[in-house]
């Protein structure tokens, strides 16, 4: 790989790992509604007018309205809200790891949509691997006000893992940006009327504005540019290893900026969750029946990249 595909690489290796502190940092004053709104109109305001002046834009949204909403809602509207409200509750670097499990739930979400691949002993060893990892990070959460958060992260997981299969099945032939400015222009739609009735009553410290300014330009637009650019630079197979970087990112960051807790059961949750997801997304040998969603393709769809995330 070049050196300019190696910075890209690195850069978003830590646009998406950073997304979880600055929600984390946003929630103290800001309602859950109005940091995603603020996030989706941003990113919407940035790539809108690139997304107009690659022309076509209209037709592509009359053409796919239906899986462009279908991936909208499950990509961004709903698991960006239930993420952002269970960090009031859980540590950026616990919503991290967690999230750290999309990949292999997106092996188990293609199995029930008819995906026949022959998953092997690698890949269930990987699975087995995969939840062990989060059965480790959310048995100490499941009392309390907790077990509310860990089922919105449950939620948010399934949505990143479900969406990217709508834009590999049905919008593979929709432009990138469109798809991207699209989904998140009618997010920030949505959320507007909420936004408006719980915005905060004083202006929030420039902490938070901060945290809501890089969520929206670095973790969104930038985000979705740079990973576009590193898919042609370095193909998207080695563009999606950053899958496996980003919870890393998220946890050295709670534990630098926000003095979370880098506790042996966050370390062993860490390094099971990281060998499942690469053992569950490894490629898998010849098989029979009917040709599976690449994974690459999947993940390219994602934080709100995947275009993902989180």
């Amino acid at each position: 790989m070049t050196a300019r595909g190696w910075f890209l690489f690195s850069l978003m290796g830590v646009v998406w790992g950073i997304p979880y502190l600055m929600i984390k940092v946003a929630v103290d004053e800001v309602s859950p509604p109005v940091v995603v709104f603020t996030r989706c109109a941003l990113g919407a305001v940035l790539l809108l007018p690139v997304a107009l002046r690659q022309g076509g834009l209209p037709g592509t949204v009359r053409a796919h309205w239906r899986p462009l909403l279908a991936f909208a809602v499950l990509e961004i509207i709903v698991p960006w809200f239930t993420l952002t409200d269970a960090e009031r509750h859980l540590s950026s670097s616990t919503a991290g790891l967690l999230i750290a499990g999309v990949p292999i739930v997106g092996v188990v979400v293609a199995r029930v949509l008819g995906d026949t691949e022959h998953l092997g002993p690698r890949r269930l060893t990987g699975l087995a691997l995969g939840l062990g990892g989060v059965t480790t990070l959310t048995l100490p959460h499941l009392t309390g006000g907790d077990a509310r958060s860990l089922a919105e992260v449950l939620v948010t997981v399934l949505g990143y893992a479900t969406a990217p299969l709508i834009a590999a099945r049905r919008l593979k032939d929709v432009p990138t940006r469109h798809l991207t400015a699209a989904c998140l222009t009618l997010a920030a739609v949505a959320y507007a009327p909420v936004a408006a009735m719980t915005y905060p009553s004083s202006v929030p410290s420039a902490q938070v504005l901060a945290a809501l300014a890089g969520l929206g330009v670095i973790c969104t637009a930038v985000a979705f540019v740079a990973f576009l650019e590193l898919i042609k630079e370095a193909g998207p197979t080695r563009a999606t290893v950053i899958t496996y970087v980003n919870p890393a990112v998220a946890v050295a960051a709670g534990a630098i900026f926000l003095s979370e807790p880098l506790t042996p059961t966050v370390l062993v949750a860490f390094s099971l969750i990281l060998a499942g997801s690469v053992l569950a997304t490894a490629a898998a040998g010849p098989r029979h029946g009917r040709r599976p969603v690449p994974w690459s393709t999947r993940q390219t769809s994602r934080a709100g990249g995947r275009v993902e995330s989180p």
